[in-house]
């Protein structure tokens, strides 16, 4: 009789085990497949397509051409709902010799399409390009030949020449200046533009020029304008990036000492009103060629993102493409000075008047 009751106990202890056991098996399997279906959601949610670029030793806040080419980058990410450091970015060079490290740091990172802004960043691009033939790149203001580089390129002369055409109206004195940066090929295209469209309305215009070989020295900058100033030109512009804001330094320090006199800065890449601005009712800044760079980046960008990513092209902005023009002068320049640069600016966007992209000899 001990024996059956032992075995009942037994019997039972062991059915409970059992189904112990099952629930506990269950329990168990129910959390890996949660994590199953987690991890497939997460391996099919698409990855947003993200941009990034690296400036030259300009900076990105030079309040010229780097920062346009943000701008744009910054554009696109706020139009696709993108953070900074994850979706969207930039890296500063402070030399030339950060620009392959830093374009190198930003494939690691994973950005789909990298900018690098400037000519002087074309064999870097090339060089980093060549490395990462999977990866997609685009150059600014220069051309390498890659099939997953897309190069653009402006007219700057096209811009330039109605700059030349302001100035050179615009001028009491009749000598005007012009201030470059670095002697590469784009700012001679600047300084082409300028020479021809000051002649075109003043034949007899004198026309200092001086490239201070540098990006990024306003103080180079400002000690060239004080010399142009000094010797009687009234008028400058500059394509000289960050040295650009040492000609706005010189110009608003001599029209606070004398609120008579007529000193002009046409500034370049983006609108530089606000670099010119002495107090509410004084401002040195006569225009600005803007230079679509900002454009171009949305632009880009977008056709990347969209599958329609143009490597091994070079697209081309000038006039016609509304990728040069002048900026709003707010009233510096007259409306009949206005009528004769948009004169101009029609002639040119029609093919009627061909831009040289060097200085005549």
């Amino acid at each position: 009789m001990k024996k059956r009751k032992f075995g009942l106990v037994l019997s039972s202890v062991l059915a409970a085990s059992a189904i112990l056991g099952a629930c506990g098996a269950k329990d168990e399997e129910k959390p890996a497949k949660e994590n199953e279906n987690a991890s497939s959601g997460e391996s099919n949610k698409e990855k947003a397509f993200s941009v990034a670029m690296v400036t030259d030793v300009g900076g990105v806040d030079d309040k010229s051409f780097n920062q346009s080419a943000w701008e744009g980058v910054q554009a696109y990410g706020k139009e696709n709902d993108l953070k900074k450091g994850e979706g969207f970015d930039y890296l500063q060079s402070k030399t030339d010799a950060d620009y392959e490290t830093n374009l190198n740091s930003l494939i690691r990172r994973n950005f789909d399409l990298v900018y690098g802004i400037g000519f002087m960043m074309a064999d870097a691009v090339e060089a980093v390009a060549s490395d990462n033939p999977e990866k997609h790149f685009a150059l600014i203001d220069a051309e390498v030949k890659a099939d997953n580089v897309v190069n653009v390129l402006f007219k700057e002369q096209e811009g330039a020449f109605l700059a030349g055409v302001a100035a050179a109206k615009m001028s009491k004195s009749g000598k005007i200046g012009f201030v470059g940066g670095v002697d590469i090929p784009v700012i001679n295209r600047f300084e082409a533009g300028f020479v021809e469209g000051a002649k075109a309305v003043n034949p007899k215009i004198e026309i200092k020029s001086k490239y201070t070989g540098a990006f990024d020295k306003a103080d180079l900058g400002k000690i060239t304008a004080n010399s142009m100033y000094s010797s009687g030109v009234d008028v400058i512009f500059h394509a000289a990036g960050a040295t650009g804001n040492g000609v706005f330094s010189e110009a608003k320090e001599r029209k606070k000492k004398d609120p008579n006199a007529n000193v002009w800065v046409i500034g370049v890449d983006a609108d530089q009103y606000a670099e010119g601005k002495i107090d509410d009712k004084t401002n040195v800044t006569l225009t600005s060629m803007l230079k679509g760079v900002n454009t171009a980046v949305v632009d880009i960008s977008n056709k990347a993102k969209n599958g329609e990513f143009p490597g091994g092209k070079t697209l081309t902005y000038g006039l016609a493409e509304d990728g040069v023009k002048l900026a709003d002068s707010r009233g510096a320049i007259p409306a009949d000075v206005q009528a004769v640069i948009d004169e101009y600016k029609e002639k040119i966007a029609k093919g009627e008047i061909k831009v040289p992209e060097k200085v005549k000899k």
